[in-house]
C-alpha cells in the first residue's frame, strides 16, 4: 500500500544513532570498566550491575555521558566495597573524557536527507541526553542550520511531544518523527496521532527495547537506511 504523507508539515529527527554513531560508544566503554573491575566481578555481572545502577540513576543523573560516568565510578565504590584505587576511578573518568571528544560519524545519507527535505519542510530536532554535549554534538556534525527548532528533552514520552508540538504550534496530525527507538521516537508519537518512521540501528540499549506486544497493530514504517524515507516525499 502506497504511503501518503501528504499532510505532512513538520518532521522531527531523533539525533544520536539517527544522524549519527553513539551507542556503539557506551558498548565500547562498558568492555572497557569490565577489564577495569575484574578484579572485583565477572564482566558479564559487571555489565548487568551497571544497567541496574544506570537506571537507578537516570531520575538524578538524567541521560548522556556524563551520568554513565557517574554511574560506572558508583559501581567501582560498591563493587570494591569502597576500596577501589584512585587509578581506577582515574581511568573511569577517561573513559568519559574520550567518549565527550569522539569525532561526530554521519550515518549514511544523513546530510542528503536532510537538505533535500528540509526545501519542502520544517525541520525539527528532538533528542534528549545532556544539553552541553548534544549542543557539542550538533555544532561539530555540520548540521545545524537545516533545523528551524532543537530541542533536547529530559524524556521522550507523549507527554514531552505534546508538550513540544504544542509549544511549536504544530498539529500531532502534521507531525512525523524519524528515529532508530521505537520506545522514545515510535510509539509515543503514534500515541498522539503523529506519524512516525522507525530507521533502526545495529545496536541498541536495553533500557530502549521493546516487547513485540507493545508494536502489535501499530502503525508505523521501517526503513533500514536514513535514504530510503526520500521516496516517500518525492511525489509530495
Amino acid at each position: 500500500m502506497e504511503i501518503d504523507y501528504s499532510h505532512i508539515k513538520v518532521i522531527g529527527f531523533d539525533a544520536d544513532d539517527t544522524l549519527w554513531v553513539n551507542e556503539t560508544y557506551f558498548r565500547e566503554a562498558e568492555e572497557e570498566v569490565g577489564k577495569l573491575l575484574s578484579h572485583y566481578e565477572t564482566p558479564n555481572k559487571i555489565d548487568q550491575e551497571l544497567y541496574k545502577m544506570e537506571l537507578k540513576n537516570l531520575g538524578t543523573y538524567g541521560y548522556g555521558v556524563k551520568g554513565f560516568v557517574l554511574s560506572m565510578i558508583e559501581l567501582a565504590v560498591e563493587l570494591s566495597n569502597g576500596k577501589v584505587s584512585n587509578s581506577i576511578i582515574s581511568d573511569i573518568l577517561n573513559i568519559g573524557k574520550r567518549m565527550l571528544n569522539k569525532p561526530i560519524e554521519l550515518l549514511e545519507g544523513v546530510e542528503e536527507v536532510l537538505k533535500t527535505l528540509s526545501k519542502d519542510y520544517r525541520l525539527i530536532l528532538a533528542t534528549k541526553g545532556d544539553l552541553l554535549d548534544q549542543e557539542r554534538k550538533l555544532e561539530k556534525s555540520g548540521l545545524i542550520d537545516y533545523f528551524h527548532h532543537i530541542e533536547v528533552l529530559s524524556e521522550k514520552q507523549e507527554y514531552n511531544y505534546s508538550r513540544l508540538l504544542k509549544h511549536l504550534d504544530i498539529k500531532p496530525s502534521e507531525f512525523l518523527m524519524v528515529g532508530n527507538s521505537l520506545k522514545s521516537d515510535i510509539l509515543p508519537l503514534i500515541n498522539i496521532g503523529s506519524e512516525a518512521i522507525h530507521v533502526p540501528f545495529h545496536t541498541t540499549w536495553q533500557h530502549e527495547k521493546v516487547s513485540e506486544n507493545e508494536t502489535n497493530g501499530v502503525d508505523y514504517k521501517t526503513v533500514y537506511s536514513l535514504l530510503e524515507i526520500l521516496k516517500f516525499f518525492k511525489n509530495n
